[in-house]
């Protein structure tokens, strides 16, 4: 084989490892106090285990491929202990001893630089259900509180405290990029934090499965700068807009019909608590817990067939009429 196809096989190999690197899911590289020291450990630990392996099996190599003396004497193919053979006992038990040591204090020490801060200025309640979100916003101000889904927005720089919760069964909430797992169990809180030192948007998932549609439990933590996340925040704590044409105003009638029940919308007689709270619906990227985009096409579709897009979750398939529908989509469009 050639020079040139020898670094394109390589090429061709490590090419998948490069596309996984940035990966919105990828745990390789941080960007945030709760998770830098996790990403150190677990990189220091794999080149730690690279080498060892590395080492034993050049000295395997190096007993195997050894050769003896040829000899007449049948005795000299009998197993003999070779002269010299305890130091290196000695030492390999000596060496071993002192790696792990360092791996095992440098665990504790990471385990220690990632426990929960001793202040926290933001402090959001999650509550985790078959297969969505639900994300409160805690105040000491009660008319300051209020509920989002699936799309978590903090300012860059603050220290978050996340208390989880289920509804259901055990879900784990993880964004690889700023935190390890926290595993979501019922009937107790669960505490963890995050913490993003770069504004963007970082990708979740729920990590412990928890049914048919465990891969499509998703969310994203969205980082915003301080001033950003101040007008986002103002815009959450506002009611929604009330309609201003008869079309508009029908949607609004035909969404109290047939969505209320489960959905709440602030400012309207639509108080529902077991989906997502939809005031502010279309400030979000994803429906669906991140399994479609944010569209008008996609909210139909959602709303009108949902359990053949996620087969087994809450939201039933609406038998709506076409004008119905179409009337209740450009109501929600109305919701930012």
């Amino acid at each position: 084989m050639s020079a040139c196809r020898a670094l394109g096989v390589v090429a061709l190999c490590g090419a998948p490892l490069v596309a996984r690197a940035d990966a919105p899911m990828s745990y390789l590289h941080t960007f945030g106090p709760a998770g830098d020291a996790a990403t150190r450990l677990g990189w220091g630990l794999g080149i730690v285990s690279i080498v060892v392996v590395v080492v034993i099996t050049i000295l395997l190599l190096g007993a195997v491929l050894r050769r003896r003396a040829r000899s007449d004497d049948p005795n000299a193919l009998a197993v003999q202990r070779d002269e010299g053979g305890m130091p290196w006992i000695y030492v390999g038990v000596g060496v071993s001893t002192v790696v792990l040591l360092g791996c095992a204090l440098w665990t504790m020490f990471t385990v220690a630089a990632v426990a929960m801060p001793a202040h926290t200025n933001l402090t959001l309640q999650v509550t985790a259900a078959q297969w969505w979100w639900s994300v409160r916003y805690e105040n000491k101000e009660p008319g300051r509180i209020f509920t989002t889904a699936n799309e978590i927005h903090i300012p860059v720089g603050v220290p978050v405290r996340i208390e989880l919760k289920s509804e259901d069964v055990i879900h784990s909430f993880w964004i690889p990029r700023l935190a390890g797992k926290m595993d979501v169990i019922p009937g107790q809180t669960n505490v963890t934090w995050l913490q993003a030192d770069h504004p963007g948007t970082y990708r979740g998932q729920c990590g412990e499965y928890c049914g048919a549609q465990h891969a499509h439990m998703a969310m994203v933590v969205v980082a915003d700068t301080p001033q950003d996340y101040a007008a986002w925040v103002h815009g959450q704590l506002s009611d929604a807009v009330a309609p201003e044409t008869p079309p508009l105003r029908a949607g609004q009638q035909a969404f109290e019909a047939h969505c209320a029940a489960c959905h709440a919308v602030r400012g309207t007689r639509a108080g529902g608590i077991l989906g997502p709270d939809l005031t502010h619906l279309m400030s979000r990227h994803m429906i669906a817990a991140g399994l479609l985009p944010n569209t008008p096409g996609n909210l139909a579709a959602w709303i009108a067939d949902a359990q053949a897009l996620k087969s087994g979750s809450r939201m039933p398939s609406l038998a709506l009429s076409g004008r119905d529908l179409s009337s209740v989509v450009a109501y929600l469009q109305t919701l930012h």
